[in-house]
């Protein structure tokens, strides 16, 4: 019986050695902005937060063709709720908007999102054609009034000349 068990934490042990030993595969090891073959440019955004840090919304965005030629913006992400009071303490929903741009940069909503259930997060995408631009701005959301509130700032996570 000591046997097998001095075996097994040998085994588990060489094989934890050897794993910490090896390099990282390209399978999924990297940190730096995804890139496929699907996409153009792509690049990770946030995360951004609602006034007092009580929402949250992050993810990644890809762009495929350009401006001119007419192009494809995909957005996904994770929206999460980091409210935890109840609706009679003031407690709200987290909630998230994006707006698209021309060239001339005349803005328009594309997008937007809103979740109740702290601690947890929901998934979103979406995709807008033809933008010169995309920004996004998170806030809090009273499901009773349906009102928006809290706001943080607009943040670019795309524009065309930067890219």
């Amino acid at each position: 019986m000591m046997k097998k068990l001095a075996t097994g934490f040998l085994a588990v042990a060489a094989t934890g050695t050897l794993a910490l030993s090896l390099p990282a595969s390209s399978a999924g090891a990297s940190t730096s902005p995804a890139t496929t073959s699907a996409s153009d440019w792509d690049d990770y955004w946030g995360p951004y937060y609602a006034k007092h840090g009580l929402a949250k919304a992050g993810g990644w965005i890809g762009v495929e063709g350009d401006y001119e030629d007419g192009n494809s913006v995909h957005v996904k992400g994770r929206l999460y709720d980091l409210d935890n009071r109840t609706y009679n303490q003031g407690g709200k929903c987290a909630y998230v908007k994006f707006e698209a741009a021309d060239d001339e940069y005349d803005w328009y909503q594309v997008y937007a999102r809103h979740y109740c259930g702290y601690p947890g997060y929901k998934t979103f995408q979406f995709h807008e054609d033809d933008v010169y631009a995309v920004r996004a701005k998170v806030c809090q959301y009273n499901p009773y009034t349906h009102k928006v509130s809290k706001c943080g700032s607009w943040w670019d996570i795309y524009d065309a000349e930067e890219v």
